[in-house]
């Protein structure tokens, strides 16, 4: 039998399943916060500024979302992640084969473990954009593609390394036969319930399809993919949903799309899309009351991280090895890859005391530079004192990730302590 409470990791199970792309993680995202009821605000339209109540607004794959507890509104406390992760995107002309395969022409969206999408069962996702401009999210949720691995009786040395080539080598099958232009997005469309002469454009990403699962004896692991950084996302979503509607200060979920990719896109972190937000919800031209309300704020920035690989222990810092299973982690790094210094940590130490939770810290290795998040682009953004934190997990951006099966309740628990302290 489970040894803990496993229901916050059972919803976000069910999250992942139906979130399969950045769309579809905002369209369930909005779901759920609907439920509890916060209400969509377009941009385009008029927001109802100065009233109390929960709110929402979607932008290409990203949302932000938010709780005005009072119309006197003293500083936000932002809880920041992203929606995307490393696939394989359909590009604008799809269908292409040889050799009496039909295949469709994908590029590769982030950093990719090729080895990892091998051989795997691959389904379909995204949005299609309509003539009128209207969007239709489509999911086949069922095998549809795959990446064939040379067999090893003509790759003898494949398990001496092999580099695979994402042009020529990571081109998945759909079929048999002659490839025929318009074929695949017409298939797509008619999965949408849509004409495909309607269809103007569309996002359309390989997915894996393995279930979200409890590994081990005790099933203290768990094992999905897009736990980077849907993770992340859905902790936000049930701590901005089970803080308090009291106080001045604005409890905000700030998800991004493109991060993976660098987030210079109109909706992805570079942008000015949270800084619109924040600046409409406080519903003032004063430079000063602008420069007050963000000097009190405080931001979170929580991706996934490297949990210490139990094969590799010589990737890792030897001071500082978080494991799954111990808590969130502080990320810290002294060229600021993470936004993270002594009074960032003092923000992290407060919401972890305030949340009851074990914690940990991570550093990289001095000759293993490591990736970046958010938290230096949306903090210089802003001007905003923010932190970097996250859940250490194994196998990070591959087709199968794993952590500690009682973490991401911690990580929720570490957001609503910042919300709510």
């Amino acid at each position: 039998m489970p040894r803990f409470d496993r229901s916050h990791t059972d919803d976000l199970a069910a999250y992942i399943k139906a979130s399969p792309t950045p769309h579809h993680a905002c369209a369930e995202a909005g779901r759920r916060l609907e439920a509890a009821g916060f209400r969509r605000l377009a941009e385009t339209e008029e927001w109802p500024l100065g009233e109390t109540g929960g709110y929402y607004t979607v932008r290409d794959g990203s949302i932000i979302a938010w709780r005005v507890n009072s119309p006197d509104v003293d500083a936000f406390r932002i809880f920041g992640a992203h929606t995307d992760t490393p696939t394989f995107k359909v590009k604008p002309r799809p269908d292409t084969g040889s050799a009496g395969w039909k295949q469709i022409a994908v590029e590769v969206y982030g950093g990719v473990p090729h080895q990892t999408w091998l051989d795997r069962d691959l389904s379909v996702a995204g949005r299609l954009v309509m003539r009128d401009g209207s969007e239709v999210l489509v999911h086949v949720d069922r095998p549809l593609l795959r990446i064939p691995r040379l067999a090893i009786h003509l790759d003898r040395g494949v398990n001496e390394g092999q580099k695979l080539n994402a042009q020529s080598q990571l081109t998945p099958i759909w079929g048999l036969g002659e490839p025929r232009d318009g074929e695949f997005l017409e298939f797509i469309a008619e999965e949408a319930g849509v004409d495909a002469a309607d269809v103007f454009g569309h996002d359309l990403f390989a997915v894996a399809l393995d279930e979200p699962a409890y590994l081990g004896k005790d099933e203290e692991l768990f094992a999905a993919w897009r736990l980077d950084n849907l993770t992340s996302t859905h902790a936000g979503i049930a701590a901005l949903i089970a803080a308090d509607a009291t106080g001045a200060n604005v409890p905000v979920l700030a998800s991004f799309n493109y991060e993976e990719i660098g987030s210079m896109t109109y909706s992805g972190a570079q942008s000015p899309f949270l800084e619109t937000v924040l600046r409409r919800i406080l519903d003032s031209d004063e430079p000063e009351f602008w420069g007050q309300t963000v000097a009190a704020s405080a931001m979170m920035s929580s991706d996934t991280g490297n949990a210490v690989h139990p094969n590799y222990p010589e990737k890792h810092e030897p001071g500082h090895r978080p494991v799954p299973g111990k808590g969130p982690m502080i990320k810290v790094s002294a060229n600021q890859r993470y936004a993270s210094g002594a009074e960032e940590q003092a923000l992290f130490r407060r919401s972890a005391e305030a949340a009851g939770i074990p914690w940990q810290t991570y550093v990289n290795r001095n000759d293993i530079p490591g990736g970046t998040t958010i938290g230096p682009i949306s903090g210089t953004q802003l001007g905003m004192l923010t932190v970097d934190v996250g859940l250490p997990i194994l196998s990070m951006h591959s087709a199968r990730e794993l952590c500690g099966a009682e973490d991401p309740g911690r990580l929720a628990d570490l957001a609503l302590g910042l919300f709510t302290h």
